[in-house]
């Protein structure tokens, strides 16, 4: 078996690597190149070199494409970019738009990983000959007595499991993660090492499209008129003020709700939920966002099967920066799953990721749909 788990010798062995001309994947690429494989750079371009300019430490467009290009000549391999423009506006750029509009909180860079990393290149991949496409996430992939298991990386500061969790058995067994038994120095010092340009290259934004983290700005011009005001009320039914469109906000939000304080009253207000069908923007008190069961749509799983209803003592992560809570996860039959918190979490977003772990295992995931107290 060579590095990656597979019974052939490294240099008979393809490699396609995803550059996007950041740090890991070059890193990535690199050394697959020094242990002898037959690495093959490929960039998507997935959005206009336009748009892309507006924002620093974009990924995926303009600079960045030309700094995996500079990288692949570094080290030596062929490297190719591929016009994904179409796909990501319709895969991911259109279901951000529409997810806000929905009241929800999206994670686009899952969808990109779910709709066109992990499908489309992934594909693109097998149909140059290889045997893994490579990426330069921090997660690892682990052989257990069922097939390759998803875990956390070994860096906590920077594991990207959490955003990974629809990836499918399938397409686990094909990707590769060099770096998730790494740290971020131990990264750039093989940067150094290898004479890359990109060794002290920030790391890329998480939503890549949005130009100065303003959502509402590319959602209403993805779907002009669709951005209305309303109003903004407290969840005991008095109308407080006026907001400029749903997709300002999101669960859980306390800053910037433009309403100032309630005279008399000393509780800070949070967005308790959104009503994008009647332009309402509920506000209340931080025990109004306490829940105790989150369902769950689209899940992905890659645990043990479990026959329906039946629970498993689990630990879940609901958003990205928090840490995993204790639960007991239900399946449905119907692909949807049913979280029952052991203590209550506040700010709970539809919209947001569920991802479920035991210890350091992925467990698999799903979309939240909704919320109960």
């Amino acid at each position: 078996m060579n590095s990656l788990g597979l019974p052939k010798r490294p240099q008979d062995t393809r490699v396609v690597v995803a550059m996007s001309g950041g740090v890991d994947s070059s890193v990535t690429a690199a050394v697959l190149r020094e242990e002898g494989y037959d690495v093959v750079g490929i960039t998507l371009q997935l959005y206009d070199h336009g748009l892309a300019v507006m924002k620093a430490g974009a990924c995926c467009a303009g600079q960045d494409i030309y700094d995996a290009r500079q990288v692949a000549e570094r080290i030596g391999i062929p490297h190719y970019v591929l016009d994904y423009e179409g796909r990501f506006s319709q895969d991911v750029m259109d279901d951000f738009a529409d997810s806000y509009l929905r009241g929800e909180t999206p994670i686009p860079c899952v969808r990109c990983n779910q709709r066109v990393k992990f499908r489309d290149l992934l594909n693109t991949a097998r149909d140059l000959g290889a045997e893994a496409l490579a990426t330069g996430h921090y997660v690892r992939r682990v052989i257990g007595p069922q097939g390759a298991e998803l875990r956390r990386a070994v860096d906590p500061g920077k594991d990207q499991s959490y955003f990974l969790f629809a990836t499918t058995r399938d397409q686990l067994e094909f990707l590769r993660f060099p770096l998730g038994g790494l740290t971020k120095p131990e990264t750039r010092a093989l940067a150094e090492r290898h004479g890359l340009e990109v060794a002290a290259k920030p790391d890329s934004q998480d939503i890549c499209f949005v130009p100065d983290g303003d959502y509402a700005s590319v959602v209403a011009k993805l779907r002009p008129g669709s951005v209305e005001p309303g109003d903004i009320v407290h969840i005991d039914g008095r109308v407080l003020g006026r907001h400029q469109g749903v997709v300002h906000y999101t669960v859980g939000q306390r800053k910037g709700l433009g309403i100032g304080g309630i005279r008399g009253e000393d509780e800070a207000l949070y967005v308790v939920r959104l009503e994008p069908g009647q332009r309402r923007v509920v506000v209340g008190p931080r025990r109004d966002l306490a829940r105790s069961v989150v369902s769950v749509r689209e899940v992905n799983w890659l645990g043990p099967a479990l026959p329906d209803g039946a629970g498993l003592e689990v630990s879940v992560k609901l958003r990205s920066a928090q840490p995993p809570a204790a639960a007991t996860w239900r399946m449905a039959a119907d692909g949807t799953a049913r979280v029952e918190l052991h203590e209550p979490q506040h700010g709970v977003a539809p919209g947001q990721a569920c991802v479920v772990y035991q210890n350091d295992r992925v467990l698999g995931g799903g979309w939240i749909a909704g919320t109960a107290p």
